[in-house]
Parts: structure tokens; C-alpha cells; sequence
């Protein structure tokens, strides 16, 4: 029986390692699987988890308030190395670009653990942007026995870095997998409804509404408030428009965002919403500002427009599309992008149109069955 470890730290992970962590299971012939969770982010990671009914067979639980990135990754690399000890998996599969992803990787290799990289291949080209996200996929693959590309820009990149063609497997994205299940088993209207602190009332469905998620590390101090200063002046600009803001816990982010928008009447700073209920929030969208990769990856199989808070992305497929436009932490761009696109209504269609890159739903099939199909 193959014992397959799958370690996990945030909500992102959770949401696209459950495709994975479900094939798994359904190879209970074959597969012994084991789910470890490190609580990086506890709060948002257990939402995650329930949303898809994985219960960890290792709860970590080291989070802790301020720590640094170099506590935390002593902590992860120590405590996993207890739980190989203990388990002695045959492959440890970590999840894109966190600290967790890359000390988990660091621990397998210690211990002389094959290594599953999902969404393997991702680069910026920036080790600053993401930071640390670029040095954390970069050190995974650098580890890795198979690399799971999620495109073949992506396979490219890893061969380019000397990776054999052999390790390398194109699937897909498993956020795809993921999103389609959830959205064809979702009421949006009901959930969003349940949401205790986003009024509903006095036609806020009948509105054009504007997503905005921000919370990367790159972002924080000025880039932040220069975001912030933006979605004023759009929410002044248009008064029928509502924008709904899904504030992240990290005080670097909802200090200021409070403090700078928690005023604007048609600004709603709500609370972090659990998986069904942001892609609830994602379809009624009209369109979507963020600097999270995910919902990159998300938004055009639902159609919706997205503005990217980055300087750079590693998901560069979007923008050549023309499903995304990386607009940064810039005022002039953020203000006369989003007003483009609620202005123009040809060059709304044109973004909205664009056909999902990232996979067809059944990137955790393809994952398992490469696995197993090293297995002899």
C-alpha cells in the first residue's frame, strides 16, 4: 500500500490540494493517504477544510500571532520531521508557494522522501515579487521528484532550469477542478444573503458590484494605501457601484483598510468569507481587483474581468488572453483601468469572453494517476 502525505498550511493550499486529496482517497486500493496541516493560517485554513470535509490525520497547529518568516519555517521543518518519522510516507505533496510548501519539501528531502510539487513551474521572475513566494516554489521545484505544471508555460520554465522531461506532467490546475465543483452545487444569491456583515438590502443584487481581495506581503505600507486611496476615488467617482472588500485578518492589512475606507458608504469591508461563499461573491461580481493568484485562475471560467494588484504575476497567461491586466499598486491605473471597463462595455466583453487557460477539472485525476503510475 503507497502512503501519500499531502501537507497543507493556508486556505489557497486546502482549496487545491482537496481535488487531489479526494482522487487520492478514491484509490483506496492502491493509496493509503494522510493529511497534514501545519496551521499556518488557522482561522481561514479550517474553513477550507471543512468546506471539502478533509479532517487532517496531523493538526500542527503552529501558528502563532507576529511570527516571523524565520520562526515559522524552524517550526514547520521540525515539526514535520517528527510526523515523516513517525508515518514514513512513500511521496510528500506540497501545494505552490508557501512557507509551508517549502519547508515541507526541505523536511522530505531530509528524510529522503519523494516529493510531489502541485502547481510546479510558476515564476515572476522576481524573487521580490512575490516575497517570499518566488524562493518558496523555487526551492520546491529545485527538490522535487515530479513537477505538476498547471500550463505548458509552466512546463517550459522547469525545463529551461535543467528539469528531465520525464518528471514533468502537464494537468492542469486544480483550482479549476475545484471551482467547478463547488459552482454547480452552490446557491450564490443565498449564500451571499447569509453573509451577517454585507447589507443586502435596497437592490444591492440589481448594482454592479466590484470584488476586491488584497493581502500579499509585496503590498504592504505605501503599495497598500496607494490601493486603498484608489478604491476611494472609484467608489466617489461611482456612487451606483458597490464594492465589497473581504478583508484579510493580517493587521498590516485590515488596520489600514479600515482606517482609509471603513467611511465610503458604498464601500463594504466585511469579514473573511469561507470558500462556497467567496466564489458566490466571485460570480455575482461584475468584475474583480485582486493580487491573489488564485482567483486569477478562477475568474475567467466564470467570466469575470480582472484587474491584478501586482507589479508582476507568475500566471502570465491571463494577460496575454486578455482576461487580466496587472495594474499594480498604481492610482492612475487602478482608477482608469476599472473605469474602462464599467465605461466601455466592448472592452468589458472582450476581457469577460476569454476562455479559462487553466485546465478542464480533473487536474487531481491526472496527479494520482501519475503517481501510481510510479508505483509499479
Amino acid at each position: 500500500m503507497l502512503k501519500v502525505m499531502t501537507v497543507l498550511g493556508t486556505r489557497p493550499e486546502a482549496i487545491k490540494l482537496a481535488p487531489v486529496i479526494h482522487a487520492l482517497q478514491r484509490r483506496s486500493d492502491r493509496v493509503r493517504p494522510f493529511v497534514c496541516a501545519t496551521g499556518q493560517h488557522r482561522e481561514m485554513l479550517d474553513a477550507a477544510l471543512r468546506s471539502f470535509g478533509i479532517r487532517p490525520d496531523f493538526d500542527l497547529q503552529l501558528m502563532q500571532p507576529d511570527q516571523s518568516l524565520a520562526d515559522l519555517t524552524a517550526r514547520v521543518l521540525t515539526a514535520l520531521d517528527g510526523v515523516f518519522r513517525e508515518v514514513e510516507p512513500d511521496w510528500v505533496l506540497v501545494q505552490g508557494d508557501t512557507t509551508t510548501v517549502m519547508a515541507a519539501s526541505l523536511a522530505a528531502f531530509y528524510r529522503r522522501i519523494r516529493i510531489g510539487h502541485v502547481e510546479a513551474g510558476l515564476r515572476s521572475g522576481d524573487l521580490a515579487r512575490p516575497f517570499p513566494e518566488e524562493a518558496n516554489r523555487r526551492i520546491a521545484d529545485l527538490l522535487a521528484d515530479l513537477h505538476f505544471a498547471p500550463t505548458p508555460a509552466a512546463r517550459d520554465h522547469l525545463l529551461r532550469e535543467g528539469v528531465s522531461a520525464e518528471r514533468i506532467i502537464v494537468t492542469g490546475n486544480t483550482v479549476i477542478d475545484a471551482l467547478l465543483a463547488t459552482a454547480e452545487r452552490i446557491n450564490p444569491r443565498a449564500l451571499i444573503e447569509r453573509i451577517g456583515d454585507l447589507d443586502v438590502r435596497d437592490g444591492f443584487f440589481d448594482r454592479r458590484m466590484i470584488l476586491v481581495t488584497s493581502h500579499r506581503r509585496e503590498n504592504f505600507g505605501a503599495p497598500f494605501a496607494a490601493i486603498c486611496r484608489a478604491l476611494r476615488a472609484i467608489a466617489e467617482r461611482y456612487p451606483d457601484v458597490q464594492i465589497v472588500y473581504p478583508v484579510h485578518f493580517n493587521p498590516n492589512v485590515a488596520g489600514p483598510a479600515r482606517a482609509l475606507l471603513g467611511d465610503v458608504p458604498n464601500i463594504a469591508l466585511i469579514r473573511p468569507v469561507d470558500y462556497e461563499t467567496m466564489i458566490a461573491l466571485m460570480q455575482q461580481a461584475y468584475l474583480i481587483l485582486t493580487d491573489s493568484g488564485g482567483i486569477q485562475e478562477e475568474a475567467p471560467s466564470l467570466h469575470k474581468p480582472v484587474l491584478i494588484l501586482r507589479e508582476v504575476t507568475e500566471r502570465p497567461e491571463v494577460v496575454a488572453l486578455g482576461a487580466a491586466r496587472l495594474v499594480g499598486s498604481d492610482y492612475d491605473q487602478i482608477v482608469g483601468e476599472t473605469s474602462r471597463l464599467l465605461e466601455d462595455a466592448e472592452a468589458y466583453r472582450r476581457m469577460a469572453s476569454v476562455e479559462n487557460p487553466y485546465g478542464d477539472g480533473r487536474a487531481g485525476e491526472r496527479i494520482v494517476a501519475a503517481i501510481l503510475a510510479r508505483a509499479g
